[in-house]
């Protein structure tokens, strides 16, 4: 009983670090394309539209999918470390 609770605990605070996080990287691309966008057409359009998906994800509360397609916007733009 008390390793379900624990687990029903971990997962319910690990969404809303999720949540949270989610905006940060959105800024942290947000930042990175207006100071430094990549010069290869086709990643920036890439970046743009993982950016994209994960603020749809995230304003429908699939906060671990927006945290993974906003990390891979940030890993294109090499600001993932």
């Amino acid at each position: 009983m008390r390793r379900l609770l624990g687990f029903t605990l971990a997962a319910v605070f690990s969404t809303s670090l999720f949540a949270m996080h989610c905006p940060m990287d959105m800024a942290k691309i947000d930042e990175q394309l207006q100071n430094n966008p990549p010069e290869d057409a086709a990643t920036l359009a890439q970046v743009k539209d993982l950016r994209a998906q994960g603020e749809e994800l995230h304003n429908a509360g699939k906060h671990a999918e927006a945290v993974e397609a906003l990390g891979q916007a940030l890993d294109l733009l090499g600001s993932n470390p």
